[in-house]
């Protein structure tokens, strides 16, 4: 730690470092205002998106057009708009935290193994759901099981993730992967237990897909969630920026670090389980959208969650536009699918391209 950073005899010191640390982070060699014009440019992309998805119409010939809906139809547009918005900003905001917190550039939101253990409860909600004969009613709403699921999922990984009292990223992230495997090798024992109809419709719902239909309560609750979660990672992001620096250098300074981890790794595994409730498993969004974030506007974790956010949003958005305009004459394609197929090679160029900038 440089000399103007020392902490002894000086009760001031921790928070003149901090000022410092933060200060280095967002004085880098790098253009002008690169912060702020990236961050109004995702704004504005997230809103075009969000009107052509209001705009964009499919009629019952196949044919693809824009036109302002009428009355009856709206609501299902806007609950699909709010669906997407709040399922990308949980999916960015949870993948820069796992990002951050696990140091690991390969971490998503799944990690934590909450996918799977969704898919566990909704699995398990089916089973019963055909045992008492009630798995062809079109109202079941899985959405509650897929949350337990996934919620008892997160806190046996965090359990079981503990080193010294605290959440440790390593063991964190191997229970998260013991977790996931486990949860995946009960849903297929349900899957060998269940009618063939219930393994086709639990099949649909692991490929994702945004509702179009959806009550204002569970919106306004999934929304608040996730405000929640960006809000205070937010409020933490002075303490995300010294943890930069290591454990050790982050606890001289007077960040909690195990408290930190703690609280922020449950933020992040309970806005995946909001989105996993709402939309079911959307791949890569949470992978990819810290990575855009970090190239746009750098590690400075008061502009780079803020980023995670919108890239989230543009991305959820964008594929809920795309999928409207494809039809392989099967329907439209599950968001999940396209997010995957479109994701893969979009992440494998943004490795590549840091690989050369890192070598460089």
């Amino acid at each position: 730690m440089p000399a103007l950073c020392t902490t002894d005899r000086d009760p001031v010191a921790p928070q003149r470092c901090m000022n410092m640390i933060e200060a280095s982070i967002t004085t880098r060699p790098v253009r002008p205002r690169r912060s702020i014009v990236p961050l109004l440019g995702l704004v504005i992309v997230a809103a075009g998106l969000c009107v052509l998805r209001y705009a964009i119409d499919r009629s019952p010939e196949g044919e693809v057009g824009l036109s302002w809906p009428a009355s009856e139809w709206a609501s299902f547009r806007i609950t699909a708009i709010m669906a997407c918005l709040i399922v990308g900003a949980g999916l960015g905001i949870a993948g820069a935290l796992m990002q951050s917190l696990l140091r690991n550039p390969l971490a998503s939101p799944y990690l934590l193994g909450v996918s799977s253990g969704a898919g566990l409860g909704v699995m398990a909600a089916m089973a019963i759901a055909a045992a008492g004969g009630l798995a062809s009613a079109a109202t079941i709403d899985w959405s509650l099981p897929a949350m337990i699921g996934a919620t008892g999922a997160l806190f046996v990984v965090l359990a079981l993730g503990r080193r010294n009292g605290w959440p440790d990223p390593i063991t964190v992230l191997l229970a998260g992967v013991v977790v996931a495997t486990i949860c995946a090798g009960g849903m297929m024992l349900l899957q060998h237990m269940v009618p063939m109809d219930v393994r086709g419709r639990f099949l649909t719902w692991m490929m994702g897909s945004i509702p179009e239909i959806m009550s204002r309560t569970q919106l306004l609750i999934a929304g608040v969630a996730v405000l929640i979660g960006i809000g205070c990672s937010l409020y933490m992001g002075h303490w995300l920026n010294a943890s930069l620096l290591g454990d050790d250098e982050a606890q001289s300074l007077g960040v909690p670090v195990g408290m930190m981890r703690l609280v922020l790794l449950v933020l992040a595994g309970m806005t995946t389980a909001v989105t996993v409730a709402i939309a079911g498993p959307i791949g890569f969004v949470g992978l990819i959208a810290p990575h855009v974030a970090r190239r746009l506007v750098g590690p400075n974790h008061h502009v780079f969650l803020p980023a995670s956010v919108l890239a989230g949003i543009i991305i959820v958005v964008g594929a809920d536009v795309a999928r409207q305009a494809i039809d392989l004459g099967t329907g439209r394609l599950p968001i999940g699918v396209l997010t995957i197929l479109a994701g893969g090679p979009i992440f494998l160029w943004l490795l590549r391209r840091e690989v050369h900038a890192d070598a460089s």
